[in-house]
């Protein structure tokens, strides 16, 4: 007993704070990302993110609000190894009257009670990475109402021909899991190669990523490419910027409210980022995305290299910026994604330059409440638009996220593998934390059409005559009013607490089916552990 006591001594002892590996999108990650508003740290990825990309530090001589607190504790162990534990971490919500929550993986947050417990280890060393992070989810899932499936599901969605989105996961409640956060890895200097299923972040926007987000449970995929590298021309030795680049493979899954089909059930999933942080113009960076969907066979994994081919792939991309001034604590950001082609050759694109065209932009300013007091203000404003075009009124109707050939849609075991939040329309945040040495509070409004392409589609092919559709269909959209307030508390240096409330008001929650409003009330809890 005494050995082990001793034993026990000595592995706290030995451990280190050394740069922290945040989960994405944790209390950790948003309050770093912060922090570079003002030059006080620098993001490690610039693009593409992922747990294991996620690599975090202030300066040593750097004072910030939550430096007393353990914000990531490695453990020296034998030879050149070290470990670092993760959670446990659990999250806890309610939802009074209809579902609410997204970027939350393998979770499905719908009415009733939900949970989500997070816990695992990495380990390092010799270039070698290795993560075990499991997520365990249960969704009490009571009933609500909801529309006419038009897939062979009566679960499925309401409208489209290629789309894997449940309304509602069954009629039951249900316990589900995925490997999260897991992962192996080796990395030789920026040159990084891994297998597992690590949910990626594309794109600088705060909730409403294009491309992709950890809105879906994860799904397993092997990846190669450059971490953030630092580009001098040899020789001159002129130090030009940053670039990053990764390619990744993986597969996805239907979920089990779709179809009966067993053929269709998986797709190769192929993704592509590249960007770059020009030193001549500092805190700027641009970035390319693209994504293809093919369906599951060995032999299209050609499809890694974009092709014209159209007769079973689904490819998206999209492009963009982010460009920070640390001497304003100022970040302006933008992302445009496109999905198909216009039909007619060069000039098309002249006639219709916008086709298929979504959008992502924001801002984040850093506001220095009492930096004597370590309290500093954040406010941040997102504006998302993912409905349909104007010119597919005169073509079919469409959505960013449907695809004829692609069944399922842009999705994984039946959630957005993107924007979660309005994936078929528009959505604005508008948002401010406080963090203070002792936590953090926020409180934020966001107000969004979920699926506006839903009502656009009712009006292809139809007459406007005689105002024929405006009575029909014009206050039949469906809106959410969501302002919500949160805090976060660290109890002891080891344990933080956060919890809130969202006030979530539903307009025509069946669109045209009825015309009734939800008062939807939301509530969150978690606990996190840091050993």
């Amino acid at each position: 007993m005494n050995k082990y006591f001793l034993s026990l001594t000595i592995f706290f002892l030995l451990s280190v704070h050394i740069p922290a590996q945040e989960i994405l999108k944790s209390a950790e990650e948003e309050y770093y990302d912060f922090f570079v508003l003002n030059g006080a740290t620098q993001r490690p990825a610039i693009n593409y993110r992922t747990l294991s990309d996620s690599v975090w530090s202030f300066d040593e001589d750097e004072s910030h609000p939550w430096q007393n607190n353990n914000l990531g504790i490695w453990r020296n162990l034998s030879g050149n190894f070290r470990l670092r534990i993760y959670g446990p971490d659990l999250f806890l919500s309610g939802n009074t009257h209809a579902p609410f929550g997204q970027n939350d993986g393998v979770l499905w947050q719908g009415r009733g009670f939900n949970a989500l417990l997070k816990t695992g280890v990495r380990l390092e060393g010799y270039g070698i990475e290795f993560t075990i992070l499991p997520h365990f989810a249960f969704s009490q899932n009571a009933e609500f109402g909801i529309m006419p499936s038009v897939y062979g599901n009566e679960y499925g969605y309401y409208w489209g021909y290629g789309v894997d989105a449940p309304q509602r996961f069954g009629g039951e409640s249900f316990f589900d899991w995925d490997p999260g956060d897991s992962e192996i890895r080796y990395t030789w200097k920026s040159l990084t190669a891994g297998f597992g299923t690590q949910t990626v972040w594309l794109g600088p926007s705060s909730l409403t990523p294009i491309l992709h987000s950890n809105n879906a449970p994860s799904y397993p995929k092997f990846d190669i490419g450059l971490r953030r590298q630092r580009v001098t021309i040899p020789g001159l030795k002129w130090y030009i910027g940053d670039i990053e680049t990764r390619i990744w493979i993986g597969r996805l899954c239907e979920s089990d409210y779709f179809d009966d089909d067993d053929s269709n059930n998986y797709n190769m999933f192929h993704g592509f980022s590249f960007a770059y942080a020009p030193s001549f113009l500092p805190g700027l960076t641009i970035f390319a995305n693209r994504v293809c969907i093919v369906p599951w066979e060995w032999k299209n994994i050609k499809y890694v290299i974009p092709s014209g081919n159209n007769t079973i792939e689904d490819q998206k991309m999209s492009i963009g910026y982010s460009w920070f001034f640390s001497e304003a604590g100022f970040e302006i950001y933008g992302e445009m994604g496109v999905d198909d082609y216009v039909i007619g050759g060069a000039t098309a694109y002249l006639r219709h330059p916008f086709h298929t065209n979504v959008y992502t932009g924001g801002i984040k300013k850093m506001l220095e409440i009492k930096p004597q007091r370590k309290i500093y203000g954040e406010l941040k404003l997102e504006y998302s638009w993912m409905e349909m075009t104007q010119d597919f009124q005169l073509q079919w109707p469409y959505s960013v996220y449907f695809h004829h050939q692609i069944t399922q849609g842009y999705t994984n075991r039946g959630q957005w593998l993107g924007n979660g939040v309005s994936p078929g329309g528009n959505s604005q945040l508008l948002s401010f934390t406080l963090y203070y040495p002792k936590g953090n509070s926020q409180l934020f409004f966001n107000r969004n059409n979920p699926d506006s392409n839903f009502i656009y589609s009712q009006a292809v092919n139809a007459s406007a005559e005689n105002y024929q559709l405006g009575s029909i269909y014009y206050r039949r959209n469906r809106a959410n009013f969501n302002v919500g307030l949160n805090t976060g508390y660290f109890l002891n240096t080891y344990v933080f607490l956060s919890g809130g409330v969202v006030y979530n008001y539903i307009i025509n929650p069946n669109y045209f089916y009825d015309d009734s409003v939800v008062h939807n009330f939301s509530f969150q809890f978690n606990v996190k552990i840091n050993i």
